[in-house]
Order: C-alpha cells, then sequence, then structure tokens
C-alpha cells in the first residue's frame, strides 16, 4: 500500500516545480542564485520534513534563511 500523505520532499519539488517560470525568466547569476537557494531547501529537506508545518513554502524559505546565515557565519 502506498502512502496518502506525500512526503515534505515530494511537497519541495512540487513548489520548486511551480517557480519554474520565474526560473526561467532570470538570467545569469540571479538564475544561479535561485537554483542554489532550491538546492540549499533539497539538502535541508529532512529538517524541514521534522518541522511539521502545513505550508511547505515556510519551511523552504526558513531552509533559505539558515543557508545563507550559516555562510554569513563562515565569514
Amino acid at each position: 500500500m502506498g502512502r496518502t500523505c506525500p512526503t515534505y520532499r515530494m511537497l519541495l519539488e512540487f513548489e520548486i516545480d511551480g517557480w519554474r517560470d520565474y526560473s526561467r525568466s532570470l538570467e545569469g547569476r540571479d538564475k544561479e542564485a535561485l537554483e542554489w537557494l532550491f538546492d540549499a531547501a533539497r539538502r535541508r529537506a529532512s529538517a524541514c520534513g521534522a518541522a511539521c508545518r502545513l505550508n511547505p513554502f515556510e519551511a523552504m524559505i526558513m531552509a533559505f534563511m539558515v543557508s545563507i546565515e550559516s555562510l554569513e557565519m563562515e565569514k
């Protein structure tokens, strides 16, 4: 039997796919930056799934912020 609720990773990919038109309209470094953020959310998918947010976009934004802050802390 399959699961009735999608996993966070599935919801994340669905959310990212919803931003594809926006991504296609970006150029150069902006496009690279957006892909970096999407990858950051993917790297933190386990933590985001553990947060059990009703809106997966909230966890995605938190993953973005943690990733950016961790870069700042490395400086």
